[in-house]
């Protein structure tokens, strides 16, 4: 057991990195006291691919440590680990060994956080269960399960483009450092780390008059030749300690040129020269760090920034890489479930980060959250099913506790201005508006958990026109913020409410059969008549919602808690169902299908996606909707089957 000295500085350092900084000291304390602190020279292998899974998590507290796959004898790097970064997370979430391996960089000090603990933590904290759901975060679980299936859907050869293809790169180029730090070497090392202390560097270049560059200083060389040697070496000059010759290219390298480039060297730096050689004057430098977040373009640096932004306007930067991120992915026929996972995380956490903002400015306003009137923030729709990657209209709501008596309205007010304020910022970040004007902003949508019971109850014992319309969107709600065992005792009040009332799951299913699909679709190809789309196939209806309605009914039919997507849903179902589990496995890849194809569609044309022009498809396209029509067929057959829907008359 560390001494309680060693507690209190380890929970200090604990508390500098999310998620850790949103822990009570209490809390944040019996972390720490359970936290191992070790030391790691350079080069030291942490775990191996394939190795065991530890009972811990590791953060870099100082130094780093690279995450590699090994593919054909060499090795692709996926992540650098710097301070602040959590890495081996997989622990947490289960798994029998590592899917990468853990090197350490430059000498590392590394606190290791037991599993248990932390899954405690998720389970007790929103603010923790937040940053590591999804398996997303820094813990790189499910892009490392993409790359293999990736590599496996397209039967790739592990080869060094194939690594170049998943690596999403090639046409983004390394935007160098170019206000490089330099000295010339004939300067103290005293004068050199003054230098770098000053400019809160970890490395300086040395150059000759000319600024032609003769080697580096990095903070590693000044720990190991000069920090660990016996002796003074201050005084002696530069040019006796740098690492000599440095690596010099040209510009205009790409991400992918750099990763193989640092895979061949081993090196982490590399100065960029006006002939690409050292005997030319130094134009910039690229370090490993520049390289992993080259512009942005990965998602956990998306959702550090995001974490870390002071207004809105960095949120809605943060959004338009994700889109740029989007366009990669699609490009590179990485899978959708994995794009769309990647982009809910984003979007939650541009929901999350906007509620923080709007509760500071209602602060500010002088308006306080009732500490005794615990609230969640509900994505609905698309959203609440982790399908929305374009940037398409908002769906949302707010539940909140049943408030003390007389307090009713004082907390109602509130909790509306904090719906307007998110919906505002989400606005500002590019989600449109609802035209129907079904979000937390709509006092009819920002109600206490007595409020949304009733409004569920009365839904589902009057399923008219109307009921089944909200039905289709408000029964897709999806905790993203908050008290989530408000939506849970939300969620059990729906399915108690249905089971008392079966009349309510038949029209429900009746009304997932109102868009029978198109079967003679490519004989007399089905489109829209209305002025703004004619001639154009709506997606959304014809094809995604009777999948999607299908997909709902069942999940409500068999009470399944979970907070899924429609793909996940059917893969559920077929777990559920063995009777129908290849039919459940076939729609869910028919939807993953739909899903990609209003991506490129929406991506192409600037829009939401859900209107597209038969013209534009091309003869893969074209069959697989084929397929994908018969496969929603025979999911609406089997539903009326199941409910005996001829006999419900309209």
């Amino acid at each position: 057991m560390p001494s309680n000295t060693i507690v209190e500085r380890v929970a200090a350092d604990l508390g500098k990195y999310p998620p850790f900084d949103r822990l009570e000291p209490s809390v944040l304390q019996d972390l720490a006291s359970c936290t191992a602190i070790h030391y790691h020279e350079e080069g030291e292998v942490i775990f191996n691919k394939g190795d065991a899974l530890r009972e811990a998590a590791f953060m870099v507290m100082k130094g780093a440590v690279r995450l590699f796959d090994t593919i054909d004898g060499e090795e692709v790097l996926v992540d650098l680990c710097d301070e602040g970064d959590i890495f081996g997370v997989r622990a947490i979430f289960g798994g029998s060994s590592y899917v990468l391996s853990a090197q350490v960089a430059e000498e590392s000090l590394l606190y290791e956080m037991p599993a248990e603990k932390i899954r405690a933590l998720i389970v007790a904290n929103p603010a923790v269960s937040m940053f590591f759901a999804g398996e997303f975060a820094k813990s790189m679980q499910v892009m490392e399960r993409t790359l293999t299936n990736a590599f496996d859907q397209h039967k790739l050869r592990y080869s060094e483009q194939s690594c170049r293809s998943f690596l999403e790169h090639e046409t983004l180029e390394v935007k160098p450092v170019t206000n490089v730090i330099t000295c010339l070497p004939d300067i103290s090392v005293r004068e050199a780390a003054k230098i770098m202390s000053d400019c809160n560097i970890g490395s300086i270049l040395v150059v000759s008059p000319e600024n032609h560059p003769l080697g580096i200083i990095t903070d590693t060389d000044l720990r190991k030749k000069v920090v660990a040697q016996p002796g003074s070496v201050n005084e002696r000059p530069v040019r006796e300690i740098m690492s000599s010759p440095v690596y010099t290219i040209t510009g205009g390298k790409t991400v992918a040129d750099m990763v193989m480039l640092m895979v061949k060297t081993k090196l982490r730096h590399f100065c960029i020269t006006e002939d690409g050689t050292v005997n030319s004057p130094l134009k910039g430098i690229i370090s490993e760090h520049d390289i992993i977040t080259s512009e942005g373009n990965n998602p956990a640096v998306i959702m550090k920034e995001i974490m870390t932004a002071e207004n809105v306007g960095h949120l809605k930067k943060e959004r338009d890489k994700a889109e740029h991120l989007l366009e990669v992915y699609i490009s590179q026929d990485v899978a959708i479930h994995f794009i769309s996972n990647i982009v809910t995380e984003i979007n939650d956490a541009l929901i999350v980060k906007s509620i923080a903002f709007s509760k500071a400015e209602l602060e500010q306003e002088g308006l306080t959250m009732p500490p005794d009137v615990p609230f969640c923030w509900l994505s609905l729709g698309s959203e609440g099913r982790k399908e929305q990657m374009l940037r398409t209209d908002q769906d949302n709501a707010l539940l909140y506790a049943d408030p003390p008596p007389g307090r009713g309205e004082e907390v109602h007010q509130y909790y509306l201005a904090l719906g307007r304020k998110v919906t505002t910022m989400l606005l500002e970040t590019g989600f449109a508006r609802c035209p129907a004007e079904i979000m937390a902003s709509n006092e009819q949508w920002c109600q206490p958990v007595s409020v949304w019971q009733k409004y569920f109850s009365r839904w589902i014992l009057t399923p008219e026109p109307k009921a089944l319309m909200h039905s289709t969107i408000f029964f897709d709600f999806r905790p993203v913020f908050g008290e989530a065992s408000l939506a849970a005792e939300l969620k059990r009040g729906v399915f108690e409410e249905i089971a008392r009332g079966r009349g309510f799951l038949e029209f429900f299913a009746k009304n997932a059969l109102q868009n029978p699909p198109p079967l003679g679709f490519f004989r007399n190809f089905l489109v829209e008549k209305s002025r703004d789309h004619a001639n154009e196939f709506d997606i959304k209806s014809r094809a995604m919602m009777p999948l999607s309605d299908a997909a709902r009914v069942l999940a409500y039919e068999l009470r399944i808690p979970d907070y899924l997507s429609t793909s996940e849903r059917f893969r559920r179902l077929a777990e559920l169902l063995p009777p129908e589990k290849d039919l459940c496995l076939e729609a869910a890849a028919a939807y993953e299908f739909l899903m990609r194809l209003r991506v490129v569609n929406g991506l192409s044309q600037q829009s939401a996606g859900r209107y597209i022009n038969p013209e534009s498809l091309n003869k893969i396209d074209r069959q697989m909707l084929r397929n994908v029509f018969v496969t929603i067929g025979q999911v609406q057959k089997t539903l009326n089957l199941r409910f005996q829907l001829d006999y419900i008359r309209d």
